[in-house]
């Protein structure tokens, strides 16, 4: 069990990401929830990992799935209440497991008390809580855009004035160059501190110090004087896990969000692997490079090694299924998913597992009408009205829309998947007969048994944890190779990402160990067969 009392108790962490509407409903209204939840804590555990991140449970109008808070310190009554969360913090404490709540500090819900009152009034107090800009009807501050499509700015009548939103009209961003509202904003925090979680995924995190009038959004002049505010009078000198979602981080950036001072996070959520295979628009789609996906994992690997730390995933609730996305959902799927899984694994950081990723789950393509996410409706319309023909929209729509990683979990093959007694709130995968938890533990080879014994590995050699970093074959577009060597130990993984064989001559050092995992087997000679993945330890 982790000892959260251990400092830096993280670094050897296996994270699981729920998306609570989709994980478990225990009321038949076809919505997950808290007490859904702490029913799968006991298949938590088996898989082990360390820290259950939930993506927010807040009271919300639900115009961007909860990312919208209308109150903080309240449970949305459609996850449970006050008491189901604490009940979820102890249960799962009790199996050493921690709870990470997701906190959206950009901005609120236009339905939360501060935006209501702030929509009365200039003189309002809470005025000054959100960012707001003289205007006309129909003369915009300027010619911004929010990241769901459609300008960045929403006119209130009662005001005379523009209000400022990065995301959806209903998401008006907060003003934090106001010191009352960062106030507000840690007495929340520390709140959640004394009810017993251990730790916080931050939300957009790097857009809080926005400055529109010259059109800034990310990375701000005064970003990182309000984020070390922020620990100071939050978790500093806790022993919470923090992690920062920074779309717009780089190297440099990375450093300062997560060095081992601890003056801010623990570590950064950045997406530069993530958006290797787009254009500069995620619906607009390129060939991807396994050459550019592992010159960019080894600069992050030498960037942080010592210095800063790296969160390590391939999936959340805003990206495709992985394994449909740079795998092979077909014929290949169980091997492909636990290449990538061996591949990311063994990397320095603290790996995520985004629930179902264990299960080996997919993407979907389901009709315009049963998608529920905004920004891929949004983005459907736009495309049409670019002259995308409709059958080449649904495909870019397809291949990245967030929908994909929201399908209901896959419990069973019975009846909605087990997820529900009632209707879902959204469609399930049709593939759940195939692809569920209840096959998969019953298959000692399932993808499920791979990621319980990367968790097991990690905790039992500190290379893992310690080691540095070497690529080897760089050029290479079938095999991701790489050394991680420290505390007495290295550490050998070889890849193929690919659905040929390829050819891997092991290197002398290694020639008459056992490996440590194979996913295929006993390894061959000179090869890798299609999506197999070896690792490989031996004593220094």
């Amino acid at each position: 069990m982790m000892d959260f009392s251990k400092k830096d108790w993280w670094k050897q962490a296996v994270i699981y990401q729920i998306y609570p509407k989709s994980f478990q409903d225990s009321n038949g209204d076809g919505i997950g929830d808290l007490p859904g939840i702490l029913s799968r804590l006991d298949y938590l555990q088996k898989l082990g990992v360390d820290a259950l991140w939930l993506c927010p449970v807040f009271a919300s109008p639900q115009a961007d799935n909860g990312y919208d808070v209308a109150d903080y310190q309240a449970i949305d009554p459609m996850f449970g209440s006050l008491d189901d969360m604490r009940t979820l913090i102890r249960e799962a404490k009790a199996r050493g497991i921690g709870i990470l709540l997701d906190l959206v500090l950009n901005h609120t819900s236009d339905q939360h008390r501060w935006f209501q009152a702030a929509c009365q009034s200039r003189d309002n107090p809470c005025h000054d809580y959100y960012v707001w800009r003289d205007g006309e009807p129909g003369v915009l501050p300027n010619d911004m855009r929010a990241a769901f499509g459609g300008p960045a700015w929403t006119y209130v009548p009662a005001v005379g004035q523009y209000y400022f939103h990065q995301f959806a009209p209903q998401q008006p961003d907060l003003n934090w160059f106001n010191p009352a509202v960062r106030q507000e904003l840690y007495r929340m925090i520390r709140f959640w501190m004394e009810e017993g979680v251990e730790g916080f995924r931050l939300d957009v995190i790097d857009q809080v110090a926005k400055e529109p009038d010259r059109k800034i959004t990310a990375n701000g002049p005064h970003l990182m004087e309000f984020l070390r505010e922020l620990n100071r009078e939050t978790w500093g000198g806790a022993n919470l896990v923090t992690v920062g979602e920074a779309w717009g981080a780089n190297l440099d950036r990375a450093r300062q969000y997560s060095a081992p001072d601890g003056t801010v996070f623990s570590m950064v959520f950045q997406f530069e692997q993530m958006v290797l295979d787009h254009t500069g628009n995620k619906w607009e789609p390129k060939d991807f490079s396994l050459p550019q996906l592992k010159e960019s994992i080894a600069r992050w690997q030498k960037g942080l090694h010592g210095c800063g730390w790296n969160s390590l995933f391939w999936n959340n609730h805003d990206l495709p299924r992985i394994v449909s996305r740079w795998g092979d959902d077909g014929a290949h799927r169980v091997d492909s998913a636990k290449a990538l899984a061996v591949a990311l694994h063994g990397l320095q950081g603290t790996p995520y597992i985004y629930q179902g990723e264990e299960l080996g789950m997919t993407n979907v393509d389901f009709p315009l009408e049963d998608l529920r996410d905004l920004e891929s409706i949004n983005a459907y319309h736009e495309l049409i009205a670019k002259g995308e023909p409709e059958e080449l929209a649904m495909a870019h729509i397809h291949r990245m829309m967030r929908d994909n990683a929201r399908t209901p979990m896959q419990w069973t093959a019975g009846p909605n998947a087990g997820f529900t007694t009632g209707t879902p709130w959204m469609k399930l995968n049709p593939n759940h007969t195939e692809i569920n938890a209840e096959a998969a533990l019953a298959d000692p080879d399932s993808v499920f048994y791979t990621y319980q014994k990367l968790i097991a590995l990690r905790k039992e050699h500190p290379v893992f944890v310690e080691g540095d970093f070497t690529l080897l074959c760089p050029e290479d577009k079938q095999v991701f190779a790489y050394l991680r060597r420290g505390a007495g130990q290295e550490l050998l993984a070889a890849v193929n990402l690919s659905g040929q064989q390829a050819a891997f001559d092991l290197p002398e050092a290694f020639r008459g160990c056992t490996p440590l995992l194979a996913t295929q087997g006993a390894p061959q000679d000179g090869v890798l067969r299609p999506w197999e993945a070896v690792l490989w330890l031996r004593s220094l």
